[in-house]
């Protein structure tokens, strides 16, 4: 779900709301009645809360073949059964 961002246009209150896509506008201020319009952000897209994600965080170090070697094998590396041709 969007967060949308509303302003009064009477009173300036600013307030975020989360909303599906389809749902309508909020029209009316829930601090003073005034009148809502809903504010264009940059919209901040994927955020990330925590100690922080990095793409060494989940990198498997060990590369496996079809086979389960560790090292890469020779071109066909296993055959269709998958035992290793080497």
């Amino acid at each position: 779900m969007p967060t949308y961002e509303y302003e009064c246009q009477n009173c300036k209150f600013k307030f975020e709301k989360f909303q599906n896509m389809t749902d309508a506008p909020l029209e009316t201020c829930p601090k003073c009645g005034g009148r809502l319009k809903r504010v264009i952000s940059g919209g901040a897209g994927v955020i990330f809360k925590g100690p922080g994600f990095y793409a060494t965080d989940y990198k498997n170090t060990s590369v496996r073949t079809c086979c389960g070697r560790t090292e890469p094998c020779e071109k066909p590396p296993c055959a269709d059964d998958g035992v290793c041709k080497r």
